[in-house]
């Protein structure tokens, strides 16, 4: 599997464990010029902006690799877009949180709250 279709494949293991913990998608691949947010869902009155990354294998230090400070800069950059272009959002909570999914989505480790609204 190349590294994009392990991507895609990783975001949808992603998207259908979120639904299995009862978050609602919204989106997935919200892609704007300067890059994209892989899944955007509600859980509760919270909107989260997941970041999610498929490895072949990972220790529980890689997610301090895996997102450095630009990642985390667009992503927080293309949220409040969608923020803009989503009012019926307005007063919701934020979180940004990260999936790592290794291999065939046999372990699929989340980690709420992984960074926060200034990076």
């Amino acid at each position: 599997m190349d590294t994009v279709s392990a991507g895609h494949y990783g975001e949808q293991v992603a998207a259908e464990y979120i639904k299995r913990k009862g978050y609602r998608v919204l989106e997935q691949n919200y892609r704007l010029r300067q890059g994209e947010i892989d899944l955007i869902a509600q859980d509760g009155e919270t909107l989260v902006f997941f970041e999610v990354k498929t490895w072949k294998t990972y220790g529980t230090d890689q997610i301090h690799y895996s997102i450095d400070r630009l990642k985390k800069k667009k992503i927080l950059s293309i949220a409040k877009v969608y923020l803009q272009e989503h009012p019926e959002y307005d007063g919701n909570s934020v979180r940004f949180d990260v999936i790592l999914i290794q291999g065939e989505g046999n372990r699929i480790e989340h980690y709420p709250h992984a960074f926060d609204e200034e990076g």
